[in-house]
């Protein structure tokens, strides 16, 4: 939000619980003298959002370094926010253009005090981004922004096998506090997999390996990970988790499998001591009915 220092909007006057940060420069700063509808906007801003305004004389250009940040070069979803300040009157409205970074992203813009958005769903950003706003001739006041948005754009390039997506969405259920981003696909976009999970490449991502020692889990391991036939390293030491043990006969391709310093009780699972790849296990400091396998194959 332009024109303030404090108060940052969210959940409930945010409906998508976006993240609003104020931003002041030396620019001169107006208090908006009516109020906008939010759901009369497609993305529904938050009304505090046009609470205050940046703006600047009669006849000048308005130029705004914001985000006040330098962005890395990437494309971006851009959308701003206007709204005429003054008391609403058939004179409260102003027109002028708007670019970003010396290229026209909007021309002829008519701000009234209903307030407008007008938006990009790709624009290239690199560095820092200067935001500039030219009066029409004859204006008898400057131009003004309100707010605007900047989120950067991260193609997903391809999906995770269905199979391990519901597998992960069900370890994700059994967990009583699984790590927050655990939710959608856990291997895309590579940039942001889910906390602690590794994936391979190729057309359908595989989930290859756990890693979540130590993180505070609580809950149980459900049957359905045996599901994930691709995992090599299942490291869950060291956390709250109760239960069994389920059997993992289909995990062909496990390599360790680390459950130390738990609360599991039961036999420990048969499957064990067939799978032909498993040569590490750690299950001490739990509550189990016999031990693990002395020489796995």
């Amino acid at each position: 939000m332009l024109g303030v220092r404090k108060h940052e909007p969210s959940f409930p006057d945010d409906k998508f619980n976006r993240i609003w940060q104020p931003f002041k420069d030396l620019n001169p700063v107006v208090t908006s003298h009516s109020n906008v509808t939010p759901s009369d906007f497609w993305n529904f801003p938050p009304t505090k959002a046009f609470n205050n305004a940046i703006t600047t004389s009669r006849g000048k250009m308005l130029q705004i370094q914001w985000p006040p940040l330098s962005l890395p070069s990437a494309d971006y979803y851009i959308a701003l926010y206007f709204q005429d300040n003054r008391t609403p009157s058939p004179y409260s409205w102003r027109v002028f253009n708007v670019s970003v970074n010396g290229k026209k992203f909007y021309g002829n813009l008519n701000v009234t005090t209903r307030g407008v958005t007008v938006y990009s769903p790709l624009w290239s950003l690199s560095g820092q981004t200067e935001i500039v706003l030219t009066p029409a001739d004859g204006m008898p006041v400057g131009p003004v922004i309100n707010a605007g948005e900047v989120l950067q754009i991260l193609p997903l390039g391809g999906k995770t096998l269905s199979r391990d997506v519901v597998a992960m969405m069900d370890l994700a259920r059994n967990f009583n506090n699984p790590p927050l981003d655990w939710s959608g696909d856990p291997c895309f976009p590579k940039e942001n997999s889910w906390t602690g999970v590794a994936c391979s490449q190729g057309k359908f991502a595989r989930v290859v390996a756990l890693n979540l020692t130590a993180k505070g889990l609580s809950g149980s391991l459900p049957p359905t990970i045996a599901n994930l036939t691709a995992l090599k390293h299942i490291w869950l030491g060291e956390n709250k988790l109760s239960g069994t043990i389920p059997e993992m006969w289909p995990l062909k391709e496990l390599l360790t499998l680390h459950l130390e310093k738990n609360q599991f009780e039961g036999p420990v699972p048969k499957s064990l001591n067939q799978l032909p790849k498993l040569h590490e296990i750690l299950l001490h400091n739990n509550n189990l009915d016999g031990q693990a396998p002395a020489t796995p194959k």
